[in-house]
């Protein structure tokens, strides 16, 4: 039985707190250039960049930032030191905060939080823009 070959494409960061959201949103910037997606898909590359800068602004220390590409998604993942998973919450009308996970919720295609040994870890995945077919290859069935 033929099993499919694992392959995935990805790059990191480590960001220090303390203004590094733009920083975060440049870097990531940078690799959906490479991937084509701003020319492509903007309205999906716009996405990503909100969903980094929500990310990146909810942790609560240091972070890693990784992108890494599978032939479904392009993920966007953030690990900080905090133990404390991020949750959906009602923000109310006159609350200033709480609509992060809110508007991950609402771009990603998925998202997901775990607990890890020395923190967490939230993941958000993004479908890109459906590759071509090239010429001459057979439509499956």
């Amino acid at each position: 039985m033929d099993e499919p070959s694992v392959r995935a494409v990805g790059w990191a960061r480590s960001l220090p707190m303390g203004g590094e959201v733009k920083a975060a949103r440049d870097w990531a910037r940078e690799h959906l250039n490479a991937l084509g997606w701003t020319r492509t898909a903007p309205e999906t590359a716009d996405a990503v960049l909100l969903t980094v800068s929500e990310l990146v602004t909810n942790a609560h220390s240091n972070a890693q930032l990784t992108l890494s590409r599978d032939d479904n998604c392009l993920h966007i993942s953030v690990h900080d030191t905090s133990a404390e998973l991020p949750a959906r919450r009602s923000p109310g009308l006159e609350g200033t905060g709480g609509r992060g996970m809110l508007l991950v919720d609402a771009l990603a295609d998925e998202w997901e939080s775990r607990p890890c040994p020395h923190g967490k870890s939230v993941t958000a995945c993004f479908r890109g823009p459906r590759r071509e077919k090239a010429p001459g290859a057979e439509a499956e069935h």
